[in-house]
């Protein structure tokens, strides 16, 4: 990773690379799994080297595990793959803002670019409500690329969450 100071998250520069779109529609295929298995429509894709090295989705319903979000999923996944937890080289394409677990967790991963879709106003840690990863406060940063698809993540989760308020479930 480079010395150069990454600037803080500024939403007005969307620094698009050739295959993000192509890596968020993958992402997204998989909120579309996490929807079918009844969980929070979210999914993460990391991607080295224009090769994909892990995906998931949420399973935090089904494992009644608190910490299965989509990222850390595949962070764990890709850990594995590549035989290292520095996951060095790798961008991470994931559907909603990650939370500050899973920023915390793409720090800690030393993952240097996270490309997101739309913002979580409950929970979202790296722009919304804090700055996880993008600050100068932690030993690593991330480059942050807000709102690849943006309607189309917040489209999915609107329809999961209308869904389960017409069910009565909170």
């Amino acid at each position: 990773m480079s010395d150069e100071p990454i600037p803080p998250h500024d939403p007005a520069r969307i620094d698009l690379r050739t295959d993000d779109l192509r890596w968020m529609g993958v992402a997204l295929e998989e909120a579309d799994r996490a929807a079918a298995e009844g969980e929070v429509p979210v999914g993460c894709v990391l991607v080295k080297g224009g090769v994909e090295i892990a995906r998931a989705h949420n399973r935090r319903e089904s494992s009644q595990d608190p910490t299965a979000h989509a990222e850390v999923l595949a962070i764990r996944a890709a850990a594995r793959e590549v035989g290292s937890w520095r996951l060095e080289g790798v961008t991470a394409y994931v559907t909603l803002e990650p939370c500050a677990m899973c920023a915390g967790a793409l720090v800690l991963a030393r993952v240097p670019r996270v490309v997101w879709g739309c913002r979580d106003p409950k929970g979202g840690a790296v722009a919304t409500l804090f700055g996880v990863g993008v600050g100068d406060a932690l030993n690593h940063r991330f480059e942050s690329v807000e709102g690849v698809l943006a309607a189309a993540a917040a489209d999915r989760l609107r329809r999961f969450f209308g869904a389960l308020r017409a069910r009565g479930k909170k």
